[in-house]
């Protein structure tokens, strides 16, 4: 009996400008080129985008990281949605590794926005049938969606990588970057089989200030875990906080490598002995340090795509 894949036609790849390194690799991993198309800037900022094959009756997939610069990002990605749904495309998939305004994902003040709740309905009206990413700030942000998706996670990369470190629980610790994040940074505990400790920290406005690590971390070496760095801030205070609480060594994973502002500075200046992120956003080589080392989400994508396309189960990659 015919599924899903023959339902919607061929797989079609198409990449937006956000992150092309990443959408090759995506590519390379399947098989498959990445279809042709136009994307022109005019002088009024306006965007142009011109598909110069046929998606008609297609599975279509649209790789679109949302970093740096965010706005314009978001705006291509809605053009390259619409532009597909108009060429007739049998269903649309729109990729996002990182997806921007994530973190305003609820009214936590009078006379604001729930920005992420907009982007996702934009995403929806553009055209998009599915949706796709990777590691949201909030999982809750999956019900702003009206069209169904899967939130991925960049965990077992991540983890499988310290794990080849071969850490003892009698030397090394799981520290959560802060409280949000400690469900996340038991999984990591677990799986490395390790203890576990959390920075507390108080947040004012978008100021942050560690206070505090709730957990034992003298004379060990600490896996300071969250999902994002942006400015650096909140990291640079754990940092401080874990060395005055006699940590030995401190090793710094996360997944999204956002790196704006001081950031770049900060982290160089800190005492951390490895940075560990992935490529969901592309990080240049003015931003990359020494001591960075960038995983790639590239092949669990590319093979989360083929089992979307076939109709096989997503979760079942994952053990789930």
């Amino acid at each position: 009996m015919p599924g899903p894949s023959w339902r919607y036609g061929d797989l079609i790849l198409v990449a937006g400008s956000g992150h092309p390194q990443l959408a090759e690799e995506i590519a390379d991993c399947l098989g498959i080129p990445l279809l042709p198309r136009e994307i022109i800037v005019f002088p009024n900022e306006n965007i142009f985008v011109r598909l110069l094959a046929s998606v008609r009756g297609q599975d279509v997939f649209v790789i679109q990281s949302t970093a740096s610069p965010v706005n314009y990002n978001l705006m291509e990605l809605f053009i390259l949605l619409d532009t597909i749904k108009r060429a007739n495309a049998g269903r649309i998939t729109a990729v996002i590794p990182y997806l921007a305004y994530a973190r305003s994902d609820k009214k936590d003040q009078p006379r604001v926005p729930i920005t992420a709740r907009l982007v996702a309905d934009f995403i929806a009206v553009a055209g998009a049938d599915r949706w796709v990413t990777i590691d949201l700030h909030a999982s809750q942000i999956q019900g702003f969606f009206s069209i169904p998706g899967d939130e991925l996670t960049a965990f077992h990369l991540l983890s499988d990588y310290l794990l080849e470190k071969n850490f003892s629980p009698d030397e090394a610790v799981v520290v959560a970057a802060d409280l949000g994040f400690a469900k996340k940074a038991r999984n990591y505990a677990a799986k490395l089989n390790l203890p576990i400790a959390f920075v507390e920290k108080r947040r004012t406005g978008t100021q942050t200030e560690a206070l505090t690590v709730i957990g034992e971390v003298a004379g060990r070496k600490v896996i300071l875990v969250d999902d994002e760095v942006d400015t650096a801030g909140s990291v640079s205070g754990a940092v401080r906080v874990l060395k005055e609480q006699g940590a030995a060594e401190i090793y710094l994973c996360f997944t999204h490598a956002v790196l704006s502002g001081p950031a770049v500075d900060r982290l160089r200046a800190l005492p951390i002995r490895e940075i560990i992120c992935t490529n969901t956003i592309p990080i240049p080589p003015h931003k990359r340090l020494p001591n960075m080392t960038v995983l790639s989400v590239g092949p669990m994508l590319a093979e989360v795509i083929r089992r979307i396309h076939e109709g096989r189960s997503v979760g079942q990659l994952f053990n789930e």
